[in-house]
């Protein structure tokens, strides 16, 4: 990586570098299977994506009219937990051109930060297993700082803490929560439009719109380069 480190691009994890969400339904279904609910499947489980696993979890029972009071959703937040860290990425797959991209990027001069509302450890296991751990210098979970998107103290966190304003940062990310931190946060973003959004990003207006991570680095460039 070049010496002069040129500013922080901050990637989420969940439906813009990985296509996590068959792992996430296999744990949610084995979760509600074993409470004698209905599972729910991949595409209902994708929409729910983006909240961080206690939402994921709440609305999945909820999907099958299962209301449970604080304490006993914490209790089936922790069983999922364990069925989805035993399976991190048996069916999970890096979208097309996430390794070439992230290269590009720090032989570019940038920073790289994932910040997830996925747990740090379970995006850490996940990255690792998937070979892209090593090209990040930070992974932030809303366990790490205490703090989770749409918050744009989450985005604002993963800066470098010394005169963070000092350098350029920006934002990829594919759904409304990354939309919404990014703008609070006032990074510019660039939304991914293969991912896990329930309306189309466009009408969120973002700084650019892609739809391969390989057109990833020229928006960089041409947003903040």
């Amino acid at each position: 990586m070049p010496e002069r480190v040129r500013g922080t691009v901050i990637f989420d994890l969940d439906g813009t570098l990985v296509d996590s969400a068959p792992d996430l339904a296999d744990a949610l279904d084995t979760l509600l299977t074993e409470r004698g609910l209905a599972p729910i499947g991949l595409e209902h489980t994708r929409s729910l994506i983006g909240h961080g696993i206690a939402e994921l979890v709440r609305k999945g029972l909820e999907a099958r009219g299962n209301y449970l009071a604080p304490e006993e959703q914490a209790l089936a937040t922790q069983q999922f937990v364990k069925h989805y860290t035993a399976h991190l990425s048996r069916k999970s797959q890096p979208y097309p051109g996430a390794a070439e991209t992230l290269a590009a990027l720090r032989h570019a001069g940038w920073r790289l930060v994932v910040c997830t509302n996925k747990r740090e450890a379970s995006a850490r296991g996940l990255l690792e297993d998937l070979g892209l751990l090593q090209a990040f210098a930070l992974v932030a979970g809303p366990d790490t700082f205490g703090v989770a998107k749409p918050d744009p103290k989450h985005l604002l966190s993963c800066l470098p803490e010394s005169n963070p304003a000092s350098k350029p940062a920006i934002m990829i990310g594919d759904s409304e929560v990354d939309v919404a931190a990014a703008k609070a946060a006032k990074l510019p973003i660039i939304a991914a439009d293969w991912g896990y959004a329930k309306m189309p990003l466009a009408e969120l207006r973002p700084d650019a719109l892609v739809s391969s991570l390989s057109e990833v680095p020229d928006a960089v460039e041409r947003l903040i380069g």
